[in-house]
């Protein structure tokens, strides 16, 4: 289904030279067709309150098509969700009750109002699946859905056929609908909202083909699918994992200064896909940067531009100001104006040592103590030598042998900042 015509048309070509474009159904009608302006969809699953940075791609190949003139359709799985997604999973899903799926579906919503334009002439909708799928009988998903499937050709999908494979997990005949159900969502966005195209990862392509196909047969009319693959990273470890966990589009499970962190730490490796991947700059600009980059790796100008670029994007400039202050302040050590919250985001992942209230009272705790104590210095003797050579400081300020740290010292009444050199920091937390 799917062919390469020799011209694409300017949004196509843009995505295949961003190495976005990995499948397409009935690729020359599609660039025909999208000479005028379409709803295109995506949709996600409502699993968590949240989405993760692997979910970018798709909202912004939304964001990108919206950008071209497109009016982009946000699809929130309430329904789908009640039965779980098999794609990608080696065992059963555990079903999740209405009600958490209801709460998931609200908090994922801010992160497409961020992100998408919802004024204008291409002005994005989120719709709910639920709206229609709660509404099928039994009967109706057989007669109307299921009689235009064969199970033969479902069988043979990737996310079925592992499974099936696999004796001891298979797959329940829930997760086996699953299929018709997402296909249902086509057919029923083309009829209420004019949808002619679903786009997705390349994980989604046989439930989009299915989409397609029964559109055609149930309502004779013609539509589209589109993949984009799904991103890795060059080490071969999981793209959007750190040692903290998984990198999340809200900031109450993601900060903007640790979301702005992520794509600064990108090696350069990893920099050129992700520019192309998600950077809604020109490509002419993008590969201007990569030249300038490699130039001047040590400079890191491509991670920096591509971290404020989505900080801003998914943030906005507040958020940007506080992760570029964090960030700053961790670097040159200037850390007094923080405020407590920023503070805490920018070393959520540093050693700490908690410090009982009693002992910062009248003389405190020496700063050679401190230093061994909290195993930023092997011993006293050590310790010494790196305070004579000045390259201890106490929330910024450089420190000298007879220096104690007493309440006073401590930032927001709580915490003080130890540092040795650059890079090793340490923080004293108080009890209480």
């Amino acid at each position: 289904m799917t062919d390469a015509p020799a011209e694409l048309g300017p949004l196509l070509s843009d995505l295949k030279r961003r190495e976005l474009l990995h499948q397409c159904t009935h690729t020359a009608e599609l660039v025909e067709h999208l000479q005028e302006s379409r709803a295109v969809y995506a949709g996600f699953d409502p699993t968590r309150d949240s989405l993760t940075i692997g979910n970018l791609v798709s909202i912004l190949l939304l964001r990108r098509f919206q950008l071209a003139g497109h009016r982009p359709v946000v699809v929130m799985g309430g329904g789908t969700g009640l039965i779980g997604d098999p794609s990608g999973k080696d065992a059963e899903r555990q079903l999740m009750t209405t009600e958490i799926i209801a709460a998931n579906v609200a908090g994922q919503k801010k992160i497409f109002e961020q992100l998408l334009d919802f004024e204008g002439p291409a002005a994005a909708i989120v719709v709910n699946n639920a709206d229609w799928i709660e509404k099928l009988s039994f009967v109706e998903v057989l007669r109307e859905i299921g009689k235009h499937f064969s199970v033969n050709m479902m069988i043979q999908k990737d996310s079925v056929k592992a499974r099936l494979e696999g004796r001891e997990q298979g797959i329940s005949y829930t997760e086996f609908s699953y299929m018709i159900m997402q296909a249902h969502d086509f057919s029923v966005l083309n009829q209420e909202q004019g949808v002619t195209l679903q786009v997705g990862g390349s994980d989604q392509w046989g439930n989009i083909v299915a989409g397609v196909d029964l559109t055609r047969k149930r309502y004779q009319s013609t539509v589209y699918g589109l993949t984009s693959p799904l991103i890795t990273k060059s080490d071969g470890t999981k793209f959007g994992k750190t040692e903290s966990g998984a990198i999340w589009l809200t900031n109450d499970r993601t900060s903007a200064y640790a979301f702005y962190q992520f794509w600064i730490n990108a090696t350069d490796k990893d920099l050129t896909a992700y520019l192309r991947v998600f950077s809604l700059r020109p490509m002419d600009e993008i590969e201007a940067l990569l030249q300038r980059h490699q130039e001047n790796p040590g400079a890191r100008e491509g991670q920096k531009t591509l971290a404020a670029e989505l900080t801003e994007l998914l943030h906005g400039p507040e958020g940007l100001k506080d992760a570029l202050l964090a960030s700053n302040a961790l670097f040159s050590g200037k850390v007094k104006e923080l405020s407590a919250q920023l503070l805490n985001e920018a070393f959520a992942h540093v050693p700490s040592t908690e410090i009982e209230p009693s002992r910062l009272q009248e003389a405190g705790i020496a700063i050679v103590d401190l230093m061994v104590e909290t195993k930023v210095a092997k011993s006293k003797r050590e310790a010494r030598q790196f305070i004579q050579s000045g390259a201890v400081s106490i929330n910024g300020d450089k420190v000298g042998d007879d220096f104690s740290l007493t309440s006073e010292a401590l930032l927001h009444k709580s915490v003080a900042l130890l540092r040795r050199g650059k890079k090793t920091w340490h923080i004293c937390r108080v009890l209480g």
